[in-house]
């Protein structure tokens, strides 16, 4: 990649982030109470979700569509394919394990790291677990191959 491009990748990756960060935090997609409302369909139900979850789902389909009409990404020297394409026991244990989780919690890495800076001691905790739960995955289960 040209030094031009990469010049232009890192402020562009971060504009994104930043965006992404503040479309969490409007939607309230960082409130783990509100989160927890909307997975709650039997309970006390908070539908408002669904418009950011429909947002997001819409804006996704679209650019990636539009992706693979290109023959290479703008700020890569190329498009990174998964090379998983099993639906197997390790990927259906590791999808439960993350949507139990973040039920449980409210809160997925993303929104998560978004609240890092309240210093909230839950938030911590949860960011604690994520990461040891990576890592000991990592040795006792191994790299996805």
């Amino acid at each position: 990649m040209s030094a031009a491009l990469l010049r232009f990748a890192n402020p562009l990756a971060l504009l994104s982030g930043m965006i992404f960060g503040l479309g969490l935090l409007v939607s309230g997609m960082n409130n783990p109470a509100k989160v927890r409302a909307f997975l709650d369909i039997f309970g006390d139900w908070g539908p408002e979700l669904i418009a950011v979850m429909g947002s997001a789902v819409t804006i996704f389909g679209v650019v990636f569509w539009l992706s693979k009409r290109r023959v290479k990404p703008v700020c890569a020297a190329e498009f990174h394919q998964p090379t998983l394409k099993t639906i197997d026991a390790r990927l259906l244990t590791g999808a439960a394990m993350f949507g139990i989780g973040w039920g449980l919690v409210g809160l997925c890495p993303g929104p998560a790291l978004v609240n890092i800076l309240s210093l909230d001691p839950d938030v911590l905790l949860f960011i604690a677990a994520l990461l040891m739960g990576n890592r000991l995955a990592h040795y006792l289960v191994g790299p996805a191959k």
